[in-house]
Order: structure tokens, then sequence, then C-alpha cells
């Protein structure tokens, strides 16, 4: 309980109760665990953990699941189940086109007869050993595991646009388990998250839960495709983010461009009054800069621990991490 108390204080004030960044398992422990598993979540919460991370998509039959994407394909063994060989489609999400098999398309029945799967078997090959073993985890499953534990949630909407289109409108489903749950006040230990700017906007004028607004390096919201992220840095940009969110989530590479040149981002977006998270931080060497890397092997852990002090020292209230337990030293900073 202490642990929740602690984590909640610095989603909600930013005040320095916590040495170090708030640490978001993302997906949980997805670099030991197949990711969005109960055997994830629980390896983050055992490495401490303040918040553990799933992305939502829906079922057909309305019900919020827990996957990366909506196409389930890689992330499951639904390609090896004749069963449902013909619901392998093509469609268009978010303006890319892919072909698999798509969460909106099974029942929640359905999906519960699915197993996981390890998304990054070359770089991960250790993970494939946990492979068939686990369900398919709601959004609701999630919030049990994290309040027997005390920990927070920080749930991503993906893709509500291209949901709603298909009558399927995520954001009332998630508005209607928060208020089950009683976690609609600002003193919610939720991080509600989103790439789209719409939705986020409408979850303000109905719930004080934080809200966070994802940024990526490059690119804009699908949901207003004048608007480009990169405006949306500026601080300008940010004082118009201020408006609706609590925070802004965002690509690493928008606060250090190159190892130890940081950006201004972290200080715009503290003088407008938003609380900064970085995504997302991994220690295979194919994920880091090459200065933080250690060999020339992908699969080989590099120097995560620094690049997080780095990132701690500009000033980051959070971080995105598929390992978690190296956040941590033996004192309990980073």
């Amino acid at each position: 309980m202490i642990r929740l108390i602690l984590a909640t204080l610095l989603i909600l004030t930013g005040s320095p109760v916590l040495a170090h960044p708030l640490i978001i398992a993302h997906r949980g422990a997805s670099g030991e665990r197949p990711e969005h598993t109960r055997a994830a979540y629980e390896r983050a919460i055992e490495q401490g953990a303040d918040f553990i991370e799933p992305d939502l998509v829906m079922s057909r039959d309305g019900v919020l699941i827990v996957r990366h994407e909506n196409e389930i394909g890689g992330t499951t063994d639904v390609a090896a189940r004749p069963e449902f060989a013909a619901r392998r489609a093509t469609k268009t999400v978010d303006g890319e086109r892919m072909t698999g098999w798509f969460a909106e398309d099974f029942t929640l029945a359905e999906l519960r007869t699915l197993r996981a799967r390890e998304r990054l078997p070359d770089l991960r090959p250790a993970n494939t050993a946990f492979d068939g073993q686990e369900p398919i985890l709601t959004f609701e499953e999630v919030l049990d595991i994290a309040a027997e534990a005390g920990v927070g949630v920080a749930p991503e909407l993906k893709h509500p646009t291209y949901f709603a289109a298909l009558g399927l409108p995520m954001e009332e489903a998630f508005v209607a388990v928060l208020e089950q749950r009683g976690l609609t006040g600002a003193d919610a230990p939720v991080l509600v998250q989103c790439f789209e700017v719409g939705p986020l906007q409408r979850l303000r004028t109905r719930i004080a839960t934080p809200l966070l607004q994802l940024v990526a390096a490059s690119g804009g919201p699908f949901d207003q495709p004048e608007s480009r992220y990169a405006a949306m840095t500026t601080p300008e940009g940010l004082a118009a983010v201020a408006a609706y969110a609590d925070w802004i989530g965002a690509d690493t590479a928008l606060i250090e461009p190159a190892p130890g040149a940081p950006t201004r981002l972290i200080a715009d977006a503290h003088a407008a009054r938003l609380k900064v998270a970085a995504w997302t931080f991994r220690a295979e060497n194919a994920f880091l800069p090459g200065a933080d890397r250690i060999g020339e092997a992908p699969t080989a852990h590099g120097r995560l621990r620094e690049r997080l002090a780095r990132f701690a020292g500009y000033g980051l209230d959070a971080a995105f991490m598929d390992q978690p337990g190296l956040a941590r030293d033996r004192a309990g900073g980073i």
C-alpha cells in the first residue's frame, strides 16, 4: 500500500517523493516474458515497477482486451489454429495496410482459447520458453493484478478512432470500467495514454483521471491529420496539450537525439506544467544508440542503466521500460 501511495503522489503532483523517475513496466517485464501476460506483469511487480502498462484493443463483443495491437497473429498462436484460418484478413488500420488476424473479429470467449507467444523471438529467444502458456487478459484482469500488488496501471488506448468506426466505442467501454472501479478521480492510480488527441480531450470532460498525450519523433495523431507531433512539442504546442492532459509521453529521441545532448523538451514541458514520460527504454543493443551499445550482437545488453541515469539527470518524471528490474540498484535508485 505504501508503494502505491508513493507512486500515486508522484504521478499526481510531480513532487520528488521518489529519488528516481517513476518506472512504468512496458507491457509488463516484456524483456523477460511474453508481453501483456500475467507472468510479464507479475515479474515487473516483483522487480519494483511502480506502474504496469496494458495496451487496450477490443473484442467483437466490445470487451477491452490487452494486446500490443489489434492484429494478434504476431503475439498469439492464432495462426496455428485451423478453426480460425478463415478469419485471416487484410485491413487498413490508421493508414497502414496489414494482413493477419484481428481482435475485433473474435469474441472474448474465442480470444480466451488463444495463447500468447513472444513477439520478438529473434531478439528475445529466452522468452519463447514461455510461448503457449498464458491466455489473453482483459483490462479488468490487469486492474485486478495491479490492485492486489498495490501498483498503478498505465493503460494505452490503441486506435480508438478505428474502433469507433467499427461500432466499437472504446472510450465508452473504458469509462464504464473506470466508473465501476472508482478510478475516475484525480487521485486514481491510473495514467491514461493515447497517441490520438480527441479521445483524451473527450475523456478530460468526463473523468479527472490523469491523462498522458503520447508523441512520436515523426508523424502526427491519426485523428487530427493536420497536426504534427513536432508542433505539439514546441512551447506553444505543449501549452495546448496542458489544457487537457497532465503528462506528455515522448519518444526518447525527442529528449536526447544523441547521448549527452538533450533538447529543451523536458524543461519546456515542465514550464507548461506537464510531467514527462519517455518511451521506450530497452536493454538490447538493437534498441540503443551506438554509444550505449556493448559489443556487436543485437541481442546483447548495452548500457541501459547509464542511459536511464542521463535521462533522470535531465529531469525525467517517468520511464517506460521493457526490463524494469534494471532500473534500480540495490539501494533502490537508478
